[in-house]
This record gives structure tokens, sequence and C-alpha cells, in this order.
């Protein structure tokens, strides 16, 4: 059930109500302007085997960051070796072999889909900036590169292949930024230990996704408990800080706009 805490800081579940249904594919809308946020979104792409259709945003930029194959909460394994590629995507027709743990940058009228080859479904986290007006644009998948197609920038992030940048005691790693095409907005995955660092703001929307681990929302004097596949609305200026209860790491996905550092916060 969706809670909504100080501000208007929001934590709801990745498969809450119902989905939009679309061929192979299903759609949770987590955060946008319907549940009150100014222009970034947050939703949930779960993508059954087989090819998906096509998904194009024509009016701002996208962020993707593919989880992989999620049951309760948790990833499951690619195969007994966990060798395999997971799926292959497609990007104006552009082929792309992905794993998890990979954030990906499409630009305004840039299409999407996946060709699913799993038995299991694979879950994609996509956040849009700013959230469009119009509804989404289904289209036919486009699989074969047209002349016009140029990929001149890395299409996907590997997390793996990303440096850690310590702060105090957490880390993050940014994959999605200016470097790789976006300056609208920021994608990165942030480490916590143990704990509760002190309450801050940003002077962005923010949105984030727990990958892994425990713990609670606190946002001014009001907190809910967080755990794998929750979904968070921070708003600009909202003091709030993400405590971890448990006895190992907390990892979160975020996405912020506009862009930034996300070493950048200020104390309440």
């Amino acid at each position: 059930m969706a809670m909504t805490l100080e501000g208007g800081c929001r934590v709801s579940d990745m498969r809450e109500g119902v989905p939009v249904v679309n061929g192979t594919l299903r759609i949770w809308n987590r955060i946008g302007r319907a549940t009150g946020a100014q222009a970034i979104s947050l939703r949930i792409m779960e993508f059954a085997p087989g090819l998906s259709p096509g998904i194009r945003n024509d009016e701002g930029d996208e962020i993707l960051y593919v989880l992989g194959c999620w049951e309760r909460g948790h990833p499951v394994r690619l195969s007994e070796h966990g060798e395999r590629k997971l799926a292959q995507v497609f990007i104006d027709g552009q082929s792309y072999d992905v794993d998890p743990d990979t954030g990906s940058y499409l630009r305004p009228r840039e299409t999407f889909a996946i060709d699913n080859p799993s038995p299991d479904s694979i879950i994609i986290v996509s956040c849009r900036c700013p959230e469009p007006a119009s509804i989404q644009e289904f289209v036919t998948p486009v699989t074969t590169p047209s002349a016009l197609t140029s990929p001149d920038r890395p299409p996907l992030v590997r997390l793996a292949d990303r440096p850690a940048q310590p702060t105090a005691d957490r880390w993050y790693r940014v994959l999605v930024d200016d470097e790789v095409g976006s300056t609208q907005a920021t994608q990165f995955v942030g480490s916590i230990p143990p704990g509760r660092a002190p309450d801050h703001f940003h002077k962005y929307e923010e949105v984030l996704f727990i990958l892994r681990g425990e713990g609670r929302m606190w946002a001014g004097e009001t907190n809910t408990p967080i755990s794998p596949g929750s979904c968070i609305y921070l708003p600009k200026g909202q003091v709030h800080c993400v405590e971890n209860t448990g006895s190992d790491e907390l990892r979160l996905l975020g996405v912020f706009y506009p862009a930034g550092s996300p070493s950048v916060r200020y104390e309440a």
C-alpha cells in the first residue's frame, strides 16, 4: 500500500495497482504528475518472453535500468552458471546484448524494444525527465537500423564498469549523465551502510528504487519501512534520509532531475 509522508514524499511497492498491458509488456506507473511529482516519473516495465512492442518517448529523456529477472523482491539466477546473456535490446533498430544492472539513456524520439529469450520476465525501471504530457506511445518494434541510425555514444552502461565514488562511509556509481548524453537527468546506484545518516535535502526532484537491503524512509518526522522493490519519490527541498536498519548493505537506484552530482546535499 502506498504511503505518503511529510512534504509529499511517497513510498509504494513496484507492482501495486493495475498495470497497462500491451503485448508482452506490462507497465506500472509508480511516480508522476498523477501522484504529485512536478516533472520526473518512475515506472516499472515487465517484459514477458518474446519480442516486446516498441516504446517511444517524444518529449524528453528516458533513463532505463535493467534489473534482470526478479521474483518476490529478489533477482533470479539466469542459468546454473549465470553465464548467458539476459536479453537483446533494440535502440532505433541497433541491437545490443544486455546484462542485469545496466543503465541506458534514450534520447527523445528514439525507439526501444527488447527481445527476451528467458522463460522469466525481465524487469526494467524507467524514468522520464520530464514526464511527457501525452499518453504513452507504443509503436511497432524496430529491429533493423536505418541509414540514419548513428550510435555515437555508448547506449548501455554496466554498473560493474563504473568507478565507485566514496562519500564518507558510503559510495555511489554514476551510470547515466552528460558523459553518456543526458544533460537533463542523472542516474546512479548508491550503497548505504547500516545506520542512519544526517537529514538533508536536495535542490532537485529525485526518485529511488530499493535494490537490496531493509530500512526506513524518513521525510521530516515521518517514516515508513522500505525493502527491495520499494519506489520512492522525494520532492525538491524535502528534508529526508534513508536509514539502513539491517546488518548488511542497503543498495538503491536513484535518478534526479535536473542533472547534477549525487554527492551534493544540504544539511537540514
